[in-house]
This record gives C-alpha cells, structure tokens and sequence, in this order.
C-alpha cells in the first residue's frame, strides 16, 4: 500500500463520527478521502451505492474475503462490513489520505496488517448521551438501537487497551472534537 499514511476512525455508532468526516471532506476535499466499505446490508433511505457503501450480497464479498481481496471484515447485527485493498487503493491513487470509518474489531484486524495508519477513537461523553443521539436519529427499531448500545458499551470498554489508539476524542463539543481531530491530521 503506497502513498500518504491512512487514518482510521473508531467509534461507536452515535459518537459523531459521520459528523466530524463530513466536515473534514467539505474543509480539506482534495486532500482526504473516504475508503467506501462494502456491506451486505440494504441501504437506508437516501444511502448511494458506491458512495456510502458498496452493497453487496453475503456471497460475493465472503468470495472476495476468501480471495485475501479484504484488510478486514466484522459481522454485525447478521450483516458483513469491511475494507476491501481496492477501496484504499482507489483513494491513494488520487494521491489523498485515505480515512476509514471502522468498528474496534476492524481497528484489531488492520493492527495485523502492514496499512500502518493514524489511530483515532471517536467516543461520546456518556452512555446516555449516546444512547440519546441514536433515539433521535429515529432510524432505528428498538431492538437494533439496544444492539448498538451493548455494541458501544463493548467498543468503549475496549479503547481503552493501552497502545491501541494514537488519539482518543470525546466528542461533546463538535467545533473541539473537529479542532482536536483537524490537529492531529494536519501535523
């Protein structure tokens, strides 16, 4: 993998992570870009295949991740999501620094390989806040909204091994949380 040293960003659903990207992409658009993940779940009203994700069925990327063709892949909520070497490639090749949106399984899976990026963990201030922000993007049933807060009880339990992230942000300011994260990235 040549070209400019990727970032990844963990966090758990909720966090702010989309937030902070979008307004990364809009500040600096040619200079970071976005791997787009595959997924084999359906797409959410207003999602683009090829831009939000790339949506896929179960066979064909179990295919490709049989092929070596993934840096890592995580099963959640009975759907696959994962970072294929193409997708990463894709944005090198426009010379830019590739950002990856990924879950603490994924971040465990690329520190075995040899991508070699920026760590960052985006958490929220509290469970609760978290578990606000989720309910108010009313885009959840009531059984994957309590998935995703035992998800995120986990992820956050797990940053905080020693060594596994290069910066962790708690986002309960955003204009902070992107100034902290603007900081690290453009050093």
């Amino acid at each position: 993998m040549q070209g400019p040293r990727p970032v990844v960003l963990s966090g758990p659903s909720g966090a702010g992570k989309s937030t902070l990207l979008k307004k990364l992409f809009k500040d600096y658009e040619n200079i970071f870009g976005f791997s787009v993940s595959h997924t084999t779940r359906q797409p959410r009203p207003g999602e683009v295949n090829g831009k939000d994700y790339h949506f896929v069925t179960r066979e064909e990327m179990q295919k490709e991740i049989d092929a070596g063709e993934f840096i890592e892949h995580a099963e959640f909520s009975g759907n696959m999501y994962g970072t294929s070497k193409g997708a990463v490639q894709a944005v090198q090749a426009q010379n830019q620094i590739c950002v990856l949106d990924i879950d603490i399984q994924g971040v465990k899976n690329i520190k075995k390989t040899d991508l070699n990026p920026i760590y960052i963990s985006v958490q929220p201030p509290s469970i609760d806040i978290l578990e606000k922000r989720l309910r108010d993007r009313k885009t959840e049933t009531e059984e994957s909204l309590l998935k995703r807060l035992t998800a995120a009880r986990v992820d956050l339990e797990l940053s905080k091994e020693p060594g596994l992230f290069d910066l962790v942000i708690i986002n309960d300011d955003l204009e902070k949380a992107y100034s902290e994260l603007k900081e690290v990235l453009l050093e």
